[in-house]
């Protein structure tokens, strides 16, 4: 019982440093597209290059912790995430700063592909979803606390001070990991890394990603064309390959698998974005000083610190799909709500779809996380954690790159600055349309995964 609560504690406290560092650094994107002198396009990359990175990662970096040990991975990420942190707070150019936040997500991608692998196996199955909604909860901790923290951190030190404190407490953790953590051994999976697969789904994700900024124009159609006909040739080589990166076989047929994978995908496509949009709201269009802004934005994370755990719990007796499904559904009304916003909107109708927001993410994301786990077979807990985490990246990198879109779309001709208020404005309005219509479809997949229990 000891080791399993040493276990949660570290795999919690990792969990709780990456959502921590994402929401403090979107409260400082102003002050650093000031400082450096970047428009609304390339602060967006600061946060999207990150996510690029951990969503190309993620599936190499699980699929080889099942073959050499997931202590291994999870051990080197967090080390690699703290030199990227400290040379991110030490970047003095705008490519600097983008270049450091790329490697720094190759660190996360490590630490995603292994914590919930590790938890997961570390628990029995009545347990599972109690400490998964614990996990879960203390990656909404890291939510609530980064804008506060952030925007507090920014007004008094500068944003750089943020990837300082994110290095120092990556350097605290790994002590603490490479004691509680037991060796685990190399799986029994075998068979050598599939590099090729590696590659071409690396490739065909970046574009993707990059042919957002771009579209409707020519070469952002070349773009994504050519990536989803990369990921089609990915999938047709991958279940052809001896040893494959995803072994697609294995969960084929697996309704809940897929479907949970899906409408994860589909509800990160849809919110992540709400903090980066609401930052340059309240900053930019309401006045608002980062410490205030951080305050605001603290409702949403705080509802689903709350409730995760006790979705989470609720979840190993009521069926998933049941609990995932209402909480998106309550997600569509509120993304629905936040395409009406407008200068003069007030702080608390803001406050309110948040906590609305909040309830619904809870409800999604401790059962889903259940419903995939539960899924599969013990010994593809590693790829099945970072099939997921895959998803969640690849979603958030896609609400990103349509945040992007916006942007280029409507304040393209007249300039993608800060001052450009009146663009961003209609650029944020119609950024929660196309989320919130997005949305609507993933309810449908949410429901449609089946039941875990019989």
């Amino acid at each position: 019982m000891i080791a399993r609560r040493s276990i949660l504690f570290v795999t919690t406290l990792a969990s709780f440093l990456t959502p921590f560092m994402g929401s403090a650094i979107n409260i400082a994107l102003p002050a650093m597209g000031k400082d450096l002198d970047m428009d609304t396009i390339a602060l967006g990359w600061v946060t999207t290059s990150y996510l690029l990175s951990a969503a190309v990662f993620l599936l190499p970096f699980g699929r080889l912790s099942d073959k050499f040990g997931r202590k291994m991975i999870f051990m080197t990420g967090i080390v690699f995430f703290a030199i990227t942190a400290f040379a991110s707070a030490l970047a003095g150019s705008e490519l600097l700063l983008i270049i450091s936040r790329f490697m720094n997500g190759a660190g996360g991608a490590m630490i995603y592909a292994t914590a919930i692998a590790i938890l997961t196996s570390s628990f029995p199955r009545e347990e599972r979803g109690k400490v998964l909604g614990i996990n879960v909860a203390s990656v909404y901790l890291g939510l609530s606390l980064g804008p506060t923290i952030g925007g507090l951190m920014t007004s008094l030190w500068g944003w750089r001070s943020i990837f300082a404190l994110i290095g120092l407490l990556a350097t605290i953790i790994t002590p603490i990991a490479a004691i509680k953590l037991e060796n685990d051994r190399k799986s029994s999976v075998s068979g050598k890394f599939d590099f090729s697969g590696s590659i071409i789904y690396g490739i065909s994700l970046a574009l993707i990603i990059f042919g957002f900024p771009k579209m409707p124009g020519l070469p952002g159609i070349a773009f994504i064309l050519s990536g989803l006909a990369g990921l089609w040739l990915f999938t047709e080589i991958e279940k052809k390959a001896a040893d494959p990166l995803l072994q697609i076989s294995t969960f084929k047929g697996n309704q809940v698998f897929i479907f949970s994978n899906l409408a994860a995908f589909i509800n990160y496509s849809a919110t992540f974005a709400l903090v980066f949009l609401l930052s340059f709201y309240l900053q930019q269009i309401k006045g608002l000083s980062p410490e205030k802004t951080g305050v605001i934005l603290m409702a949403q994370p705080v509802m689903m610190t709350l409730l995760s755990p006790l979705a989470g719990k609720l979840s190993d007796r009521v069926e998933p799909y049941v609990l995932a499904s209402s909480g998106m559904g309550l997600t569509v009304i509120g993304l629905g709500a936040f395409s009406l916003l407008g200068p003069g909107s007030s702080i608390t109708y803001i406050i309110l779809l948040q906590l609305l927001l909040g309830l619904g993410f809870a409800l999604f994301s401790s059962p889903n996380t259940n419903a995939v786990m539960s899924s599969v077979n013990p010994s593809y807990y590693g790829i099945a954690s970072a099939a997921l985490g895959t998803m969640r990246l690849t979603g958030q990198t896609v609400s990103m790159g349509i945040s992007l879109m916006m942007f280029a779309l409507i304040m393209g001709n007249k300039g993608t600055g800060l001052e450009n208020t009146e663009g961003l404005m209609t650029s944020i309005r119609y950024a929660f349309v196309v989320f919130a219509i997005l949305c609507i479809p993933g309810t449908f997949f949410s429901m449609k995964r089946g039941k875990i229990r019989e």
